[in-house]
């Protein structure tokens, strides 16, 4: 099976956007790409420092560009960060040049997957899991536009969701099929 578009992971943080690209990735022999990798890159400061030193509506501009720059590459695997696909242009490039996949999680799966973290700039609230509550609310109704959807289960391995995902991705030829597109 040969990739024809790109497939771009969306999806709240915890949701297993990495994990589950690099492995899908892997399936499919394609690379794998972080959006939020190549903005710390670029920046050569992390995501945190960015949102403190130049404030979130930055952070989103150059997230949008970077984004951008990676649809126009050759079909890859993207993982992108969980507040990206809120942008309405973003979302119609991801729909116009790839494949937009949300891989959904429920709000128990999430924190037991970021209550740890320190790396989540978002999160730094007197209640993060209370912050976490109230993004995937704002956030559901924009992932619910993506292309795909893919349930996480708390059971699955991250072997058994990029099969899930590449199980939805077969059902669409435009995007993974035979030959060429």
């Amino acid at each position: 099976m040969k990739l024809h578009k790109t497939v771009v992971l969306v999806g709240m943080m915890g949701a297993g956007k990495t994990a589950v690209g690099k492995e899908l990735a892997r399936q499919l022999c394609v690379p794998f790409l972080d959006s939020d990798e190549e903005i710390v890159a670029a920046a050569q400061m992390s995501i945190a420092e960015i949102f403190e030193r130049d404030g979130e509506a930055f952070f989103r501009a150059r997230e949008a560009e970077v984004i951008a720059r990676l649809l126009r590459g050759p079909p890859c695997v993207l993982s992108v960060g969980g507040g990206a696909y809120l942008n309405a242009g973003t979302r119609a490039l991801i729909s116009v040049e790839g494949v937009a996949v949300w891989l959904k999680a429920d709000l128990d799966l999430l924190w037991s997957r970021v209550r740890h973290k320190s790396t989540r700039p978002l999160l730094r609230t007197a209640n993060p899991r209370a912050t976490l509550a109230e993004l995937l609310e704002i956030r559901a109704p924009h992932y619910a536009q993506a292309d795909l959807v893919v349930e996480a289960n708390s059971g699955y391995a991250i072997a058994d969701m990029a099969r899930s995902v590449l199980a939805k991705l077969a059902t669409r030829p435009d995007v993974l099929g035979e030959g060429k597109a």
